[in-house]
């Protein structure tokens, strides 16, 4: 009986903290996660997965990291293998397909909401191979440093600012088209 006990406060204890990261990081997984799939409703849905990834999982932290740069690694190679997955190549493009041809009121009022230099560089950004759009979101969007960017991708600190420079390069063209 003692065991049960034990492994319902446990339980108890994972519960209180996933709720806890889910509201601390839950938004910005969102954002990271849509930066790479480009569509609202998949990157709810990658979202939660990476959610319960976190808790089935969460006995694996090893504090060698902060817990953000290990959230940040869950979800970057989820969203990788759903990139590389089956589903993703072949069932979306017909949903892409009918998405672009109804526009929504929701993509309407975000176009005049956004400024102009902003759609520029969100679009420059997004038009960004995978490589080179995952350093910029990761050193400007989320801020980390070239060390945690490095740990995060599992890249050399080396490969990164060059990807990060490149990146910049790129940019820098597009925008000035």
């Amino acid at each position: 009986m003692e065991e049960s006990l034990t492994e319902v406060l446990i339980l108890e204890e994972k519960d209180e903290i996933i709720d806890k990261i889910m509201d601390l990081y839950g938004q910005d997984i969102l954002q990271l996660v849509y930066s790479y799939v480009n569509n609202t409703d998949v990157a709810e849905d990658l979202t939660q997965e990476i959610f319960i990834k976190c808790y089935k999982n969460l006995h694996q932290f090893n504090r060698k990291a902060k817990l953000k740069t290990w959230l940040w690694r869950i979800a970057i190679n989820h969203c990788k293998d759903y990139l590389r997955s089956w589903h993703n190549r072949n069932m979306l493009v017909a949903d892409e397909q009918a998405r672009a041809a109804s526009s929504s009121k929701e993509d309407i009022e975000n176009t005049l909401i956004q400024k102009e230099d902003d759609e520029r560089l969100a679009n420059a950004v997004m038009d960004l191979p995978e490589i080179y759009r995952e350093m910029i979101y990761l050193y400007f969007f989320e801020e980390y440093a070239i060390k945690e960017i490095s740990y995060i991708t599992n890249l050399n600190p080396n490969t990164v600012k060059t990807r990060l420079k490149r990146a910049k390069e790129l940019l820098k063209e597009s925008l000035e088209v």
